[in-house]
């Protein structure tokens, strides 16, 4: 599913127009963002748990000549299903 079909889907379940549903689908993607780069986590229970997780530097591998190199530590976004998502995931 791409996002106009989750938009179509939105406006469909809600009764909502696909502008308004599409509003909404960006101000959440808009609102996600935002907390996850203050560092904070976002709950939804039933759902999951986006929050945000460091990697420390590591040794990796340049495919095309073998070469070691260093990857950076980095922050990344992570998401946590929650066990309500995931037998809903199981039983389809």
């Amino acid at each position: 599913m791409n996002k106009n079909e989750l938009i179509e889907a939105i406006a469909a379940k809600t009764g909502s127009s696909k502008a308004q549903a599409g509003r909404t689908v960006t101000a959440l993607t808009e609102t996600i963002t935002e907390v996850l780069q203050k560092g904070d986590s976002i709950s939804l229970p039933g759902f999951g748990t986006f929050e945000v997780r460091s990697r420390s530097e590591r040794t990796g591998r340049n495919p095309k000549t073998g070469e070691n190199v260093t990857i950076k530590a980095a922050k990344v976004p992570a998401f946590k299903a929650s066990s309500t998502l995931k037998t809903a995931v199981n039983q389809a």
